[in-house]
C-alpha cells in the first residue's frame, strides 16, 4: 500500500482540510511491539514536542502472545511520558481474535479502557471496527487493512480526535 493512502495521510489531509495547524509525524514502524514504540518515544518527544500523541499499538503484542501485563506496563509507560511532556493522548485500542482464549482477550482488551480511564486519555475502544470482518478492507493476510480500508481506521480516529481539535478552536 502507498504511504498516502494510510490513514495517517489520510488524517494529515483532513487536519488540512479543516484548516487545523497541525504537523503529522508517522513513527509507527510495521510489525513493532510496545516495547519498541516506548524505546523510541523518549527522544520523538524531546525533539518534536507534540500537542497530541496517537497511540495504536500493542495488536503485535497480543499476535505474539506477550504477557498483558508487559503490554499494559509499557502502553502505560508512554502515556505517561506523552502527558509528562504536556501531550494530549489518543489510545487506540485493539481487539484480538478468539483463539487466544478468554482469560488472556479479557486482560489484553482491557488494558486500554482502563488506562484510559486511569489517566483520562482519549480512547478509541476499537481502532479496527468496521475494517476487520470485512475482507473487501482487508489485504489477503486477513491481519492488516487494505488501502480501502484506510478511511474507516481515519473515521474511527476522527470521530473522538475532531470534536478534541473543535474544543480547541
Amino acid at each position: 500500500m502507498d504511504r498516502q493512502d494510510s490513514w495517517v495521510s489520510l488524517l494529515d489531509s483532513r487536519l488540512k482540510e479543516y484548516r487545523y495547524d497541525y504537523k503529522i509525524l508517522n513513527s509507527s514502524i510495521s510489525g513493532d511491539t510496545t516495547q519498541g514504540g516506548l524505546a523510541r518515544l523518549p527522544r520523538l518527544l524531546d525533539r518534536y514536542k507534540p500537542e497530541v500523541v496517537i497511540i495504536e499499538l500493542g495488536g503485535n503484542d497480543g499476535l505474539r502472545g506477550i504477557d498483558p501485563d508487559v503490554t499494559r506496563s509499557n502502553l502505560e509507560r508512554m502515556v505517561s511520558l506523552s502527558r509528562d511532556n504536556a501531550a494530549k493522548v489518543l489510545l487506540a485500542g485493539i481487539k484480538l481474535p478468539p483463539n487466544y482464549g478468554t482469560d488472556y482477550l479479557q486482560q489484553f482488551e482491557s488494558i486500554y479502557a482502563d488506562l484510559a480511564g486511569k489517566y483520562d486519555t482519549l480512547l478509541v475502544p476499537f481502532f479496527m471496527d468496521g475494517v476487520v470482518f470485512s475482507p473487501e478492507l482487508m489485504q489477503p493476510d486477513g491481519i492488516h487493512p487494505n488501502e480501502k480500508g484506510q478511511p474507516v481506521l481515519l473515521d474511527n480516529i476522527w470521530k473522538v480526535l475532531g470534536p478534541e481539535f473543535e474544543k480547541g478552536r
